[in-house]
């Protein structure tokens, strides 16, 4: 039987606040950036685990501005 689980079985998971957000960015080896008009969804990728985080474009600049962390762009 196959499951569509994604790459290695692993469900991201969804954070929900920004303090979440901000205190995962230290451990986090790549940061995603998927903008839809005005909202974009950033997805942190750890060692352990992919986390996703909902916000606002503008949110988003300033969440990831400054970062040391690698940010591609999509």
């Amino acid at each position: 039987m196959i499951r569509a689980t994604g790459a290695g079985g692993h469900v991201p998971k969804e954070l929900k606040s920004k303090d979440e957000f901000q205190k995962l960015l230290e451990s986090a080896t790549e940061i995603r950036v998927h903008r839809e008009g005005k909202e974009a969804k950033l997805k942190l990728r750890t060692k352990e685990a992919l986390y996703t985080f909902k916000t606002t474009a503008t949110e988003a600049d300033s969440l990831t501005k400054g970062i040391k962390t690698p940010i591609v762009e999509f």
